[in-house]
This record gives C-alpha cells, sequence and structure tokens, in this order.
C-alpha cells in the first residue's frame, strides 16, 4: 500500500448528499525522532493503478440550485486563496451530470487540465465550450499576472479563468482541494496568484537512489500544492544516477534510466512542474574521479582531494561539458544547475600554497593578480558557456560566486543561497547589492538531511510556517525589503548524507508538512490568516 502522504489526492465520486471529505490524519515527527528502520537500500514503491479514464456522462437535466443561501466561506486549499470575494447565493456542489468543460478555443492549450480534473472528480469531459447549470468551465483569459486565476462560482456552475495554462491548472487544484475538505464550493469569487515564480524542491539522487515512481509521486503532490521545480541533484562522490551515453562508465548499477527521466519530465510538465538537474563542479565530482582518477586534484605533496577535479586540466573541463550538453535534451526546461559549492581547494586558509598547480594555471589563464578562486570562478563561466547555445538559465549555489578577484561570475546566474558557515562566507545582501537573483534554500530552515549530521535537525513544517519567510535567506533575520523582488523563492532541499539513515517512504513522511508550508510561504509571503494548529487541520483535510 502507498503511504498516506503519497500519491494525488484521490476524489471519490460525489453525490448530491453526502460531501467529499479527507479522512487522513498525521502528525508531524519530531525534528529529534530517530527512523523506525534503517534501509539497506531504498524502498521500492508499487506502481498505482492507471487510473481508469472518465466516460462520457449523457446529458441529465441539471439539479436547479436552492435558493436558499449556503453557508460562505473561501475554498479551503493549500497554499490558502490570497483574495476572495464573497457574494450571496446557494454554491455549488457537483451533480451526476457535472462535466468539465474547456472552450473551443483553448481545447488545445487547456486539454490537459481539464481531462485531468474530469479523471480525478470521475466526472465527463466537454471541449463543447458552453457549460451549463452543475458543469466546471476552464478557460484561458490572458492578460493577468503568470499563473494567476480566478474562480468564479455563480449560477450553479464554476468557471476557472487563467493567464496561462499554469494559472488554470492551479484554479482545478483549488477545486479539488476544496471538495475534498467541504464537498463544495461557496457563491462568490477568488482571485489567486503567487507572490513568489520560483517554489520547490530539490532532490538528492546522488547519495541515495530514488525510484521513478517514488518521484513520480513526488511530482504529483507537487503539483497539487502548486510548487513549480523539482531539482535532481544526481551526481555527486557517492554516486551518478542517470543513464549516460557520453560517459557510460561513471554511471552508479542504481540509477535512473533516460525513459525514466523523460517520463518524470512529461508527468512534471503536465503538472507545470520544471525538473532542473544539478551536475555539480567543480566540487562534488568524485563518482567521475572513480572511473577517470586522472583527473583528481592532487594537493602539494600528492595527495589526492576527494571529491575535487583538477580544474588545470582541460580533460576535466571536456568530460563535464559532454555530460552538460548530454543531458541539456533530456531535461528541455529552462533551468540547468551548476553546482559550484565546496571546491575543497577553496576550503584552504591558502589555496596558492595547497595546490601551486591551480595558482600557476590561474596566473597563466588569467594574469599575475589571478588566484585560485579565479580560475574556480572561470570554470563556472566556461560551463555557462558551453550551455548557452541550449537556451538554458542557469544557476549556482551561493559559495560558487567569490568576492573580490579578477574573474566575475556571469551576472545573469541566479544565486541560490544555502548557507554562511564556509570559509569567505558571504552574506545574502552582498548577492543583493550585486544586483544578483536569489533563491532561497536557507540550511537553518530548509535542508532536510538524512541521518542529521553536522548538527543538521530535520526541518518542521510548524518552523517554516512560522518563522520564515522567503527574505529569511541566512540565519533567522531577514533581508531588508528593498530586496523582496530580487529573491525569486525557496526550495525545500532533501540531502541523502547518510543515505540509509531513512526509508523512500520515511522521507515522504517527514517532509510532508515541510512541503505544505513551504507552498503557503512561498505563495503568499504575508503573515498567515490560520495559526499553525489551524494550518495542520486544514492540510489534513485537503490532502
Amino acid at each position: 500500500m502507498m503511504s498516506q502522504f503519497r500519491g494525488p489526492l484521490a476524489i471519490a465520486a460525489v453525490s448530491l448528499t453526502v460531501p467529499l471529505v479527507a479522512t487522513v490524519t498525521h502528525s508531524e515527527p519530531s525534528a529529534q525522532s530517530a527512523p523506525q528502520a534503517a534501509s539497506a537500500g531504498p524502498a521500492a514503491q508499487p506502481k498505482q493503478a492507471a487510473p481508469t479514464a472518465p466516460q462520457p456522462t449523457r446529458a441529465k437535466p441539471a439539479a436547479k440550485p436552492s435558493a436558499k443561501p449556503g453557508p460562505t466561506k473561501a475554498p479551503s486549499a493549500v497554499p490558502s486563496v490570497r483574495d476572495y470575494d464573497a457574494a450571496s447565493g446557494p454554491g455549488w456542489k457537483p451533480q451526476p451530470s457535472t462535466r468539465v468543460v474547456v472552450a473551443p478555443d483553448d481545447s488545445r492549450a487547456l486539454g490537459d487540465e481539464g481531462k485531468l480534473l474530469a479523471q480525478e472528480l470521475k466526472r465527463g469531459y466537454s471541449a463543447a465550450g458552453s457549460g451549463r447549470a452543475g458543469d466546471i468551465e476552464l478557460a484561458l483569459a490572458p492578460g493577468g499576472a503568470p499563473e494567476s486565476y480566478t474562480l468564479t462560482v455563480r449560477d450553479g456552475r464554476v468557471r476557472v479563468t487563467g493567464a496561462d495554462q499554469a494559472g488554470v491548472f492551479y484554479g482545478t487544484r483549488t477545486v479539488k482541494q476544496a471538495l475534498a475538505a467541504d464537498g463544495r464550493l461557496s457563491e462568490g469569487v477568488v482571485r489567486d496568484k503567487p507572490a513568489k515564480p520560483q517554489r520547490g524542491v530539490m532532490l538528492d539522487t546522488a547519495r541515495k537512489h530514488f525510484t521513478a515512481d517514488w518521484i513520480e509521486d513526488t511530482v504529483r503532490e507537487m503539483g497539487d500544492l502548486k510548487l513549480n521545480q523539482l531539482g535532481l541533484h544526481f551526481s555527486d562522490d557517492q554516486g551518478f544516477r542517470i543513464e549516460s551515453d557520453s560517459h557510460p562508465e561513471i554511471v552508479s548499477e542504481q540509477h535512473l534510466t533516460k525513459a525514466e527521466v523523460r517520463r518524470i519530465v512529461k508527468l512534471a510538465e503536465s503538472r507545470h512542474i520544471t525538473v532542473i538537474p544539478e551536475i555539480d563542479s567543480p566540487g562534488h565530482l568524485g563518482a567521475v574521479m572513480d572511473a577517470h582518477p586522472d583527473l583528481q586534484l592532487r594537493d602539494t605533496r600528492g595527495v589526492a582531494t576527494p571529491g575535487a577535479v583538477d580544474i588545470a586540466n582541460p580533460k576535466s573541463a571536456r568530460i563535464v561539458d559532454d555530460l552538460l550538453s548530454e543531458y541539456a535534451d533530456v531535461f528541455p526546461g529552462r533551468y540547468v544547475h551548476l553546482g559550484g559549492d565546496e571546491y575543497a581547494a577553496l576550503l584552504k586558509r591558502n589555496p596558492e600554497v595547497s595546490y601551486p598547480g591551480l595558482a600557476r594555471e590561474a596566473v597563466r589563464k588569467y594574469g599575475p593578480n589571478a588566484k585560485v578562486q579565479d580560475l574556480a570562478t572561470g570554470w563556472l563561466n566556461d560551463r555557462a558557456a558551453a550551455l548557452r547555445p541550449h537556451g538554458k538559465v542557469l544557476k549556482a549555489w551561493n559559495d560558487g560566486l567569490h568576492a573580490g578577484g579578477v574573474v566575475k561570475a556571469d551576472q545573469d546566474r541566479e544565486v541560490e543561497y544555502w548557507t554562511g558557515k564556509e570559509i569567505g562566507a558571504r552574506q545574502p545582501q552582498e548577492y543583493l547589492s550585486e544586483g544578483r537573483k536569489v533563491v532561497n534554500a536557507n540550511d537553518e530552515y530548509l535542508y532536510y538531511v538524512l541521518g542529521e549530521p553536522n548538527t543538521f535537525t530535520y526541518p518542521t513544517g510548524r518552523r517554516i510556517y512560522e518563522s520564515w519567510t522567503p527574505q529569511v535567506l541566512r540565519g533567522t533575520t531577514p533581508v531588508p525589503a528593498r530586496y523582496a523582488d530580487q529573491i525569486l523563492g525557496g526550495r525545500l532541499a532533501i540531502w541523502c548524507d547518510l543515505s540509509n539513515a531513512q526509508t523512500q517512504e520515511q522521507v515522504a513522511r517527514g517532509i510532508h508538512l515541510p512541503m505544505r508550508a513551504l507552498a503557503q510561504k512561498t505563495w503568499d509571503a504575508g503573515t498567515p490568516a490560520l495559526d499553525w494548529e489551524g494550518f495542520k487541520a486544514l492540510t489534513q483535510r485537503t490532502g
């Protein structure tokens, strides 16, 4: 049986008299609780049965809505809707004759959204365009903010319009969750849009192999929560977890095939989620160097430096560029993550003394004042240049962008800020004052690190919900409000440092509430209307 926390929210057919009520209950695990069982490997997940395609429903006379006004409340959803104008009227419940109807001009664009909702509600689907009482109508209404939607309940029907396909999809998620929680929708108009354009999860599949089925369940869950990015960190010292044609010798025994990745990407696209690949370099390349030991960085004594590639060796650049180019088409989304963090040479007090070969190459390439950090900055700039023909937007961890130096990191690179604990740490304001765009991955709140090593503790939904906002980039103190627009959003990062500390199912349980809290705080960065207990109860009702 799948965990009660995973997979799409199953919505049963709704009768006229029995509202849909979610019966799932759960409690958030303690941040200090030990996993109940360590696993020698990831637990295989049973595949969910393919949902039955909705059958056409013979038209029946729609039940006339009662003239008596029903109870009025904003739709129950996670994240909560941002604006609701109540109106007098009976509201709406699904009828046996209810269909999901898409306007003819929008049937190509919105067919997937309409068919998915019809399938979930076990109702018919039509591209006829003209709805009747009892129906749910979907349509595009260009001109609004990206990902925004309007949900109108009036005259015995529901109408969802969106500025784009993602907006319409998010409107259907609100309908789905509200029916799960309340069995009905109140009369009135919802106007909803996200506060931040990037809202997501990062999964470390390099240290721990996650099955394609598990990842697909995560994608479905993210879609219902209006999260729109999934990062896959699939290359590190412990493993390289996606099939490679250009360098099959580096691939770990447990890995995703390209066919599985394409299936994940296709599912994600149907939920308006971008899958972001990360091949971290020049550090964290141990799995690559296991097959290519000649690329290993060595210090002045000739001692190999774990995980670090020799960036003075041209062969190192060629193999990484081969891989970046190979996966550019496997992941057709607009983003690629270059990593850049924790390059071991830069963790020394005097990199030029510890690694004279790197120091000489820096001077040769960038001039007499160049240092090892310039060579590392140039390395990431060169990897970015290799990807530019593919039209990608590039990301890097904050400690991959260095202060000073003669070589500057490309200005258009997005910064994923995770920590300020490294040697030479830079405050978030330094990146922001340079005009850079930043995504919040604050390790104080958003790092779910298996086994809780190095003083990490499992994040709790409550702490994220009550104390974190996208402006809290480092520690617990927010950056000044003037930088709010440069902060693009936030990401819950699942790192598998001690890979056997939790099974896949334990990870799913552990991130259940943190994901929902993150979804709320990136959709609406203001103070939530509900207290934590109220929000937790809402998550139980909506699924």
